[in-house]
């Protein structure tokens, strides 16, 4: 086997393409983190300044939706509530 085969293909895999994969993987994994940790920052500061965390979550669960979603869900809502009496 020579060094090119075994630096670039092994056992049918391209080894450079794979390495690039898990590298740009990695590099998301920490920027992603990073973003995480960033909402979570703004969520403190909104909950510092009185905000109720768990609502402001709702309404960005909420607006990534599309309205006949939302409304399909809340009238499916309505009708569990109903038919547990809850309603």
């Amino acid at each position: 086997m020579s060094e090119d085969t075994s630096n670039n293909e092994i056992g049918g895999i391209a080894a450079d393409a794979l390495r690039q994969f898990v590298d740009r993987i990695e590099r998301l994994e920490d920027e992603k983190k990073g973003l995480s940790d960033d909402i979570k920052d703004v969520y403190g500061q909104a909950k510092s300044q009185g905000f109720d965390v768990k609502v402001l979550r709702k309404i960005i669960s909420l607006r990534k939706k599309d309205r006949q979603e939302r409304e399909e869900e809340e009238q499916i809502l309505a009708l569990y509530l109903a038919a547990l009496g809850e309603a």
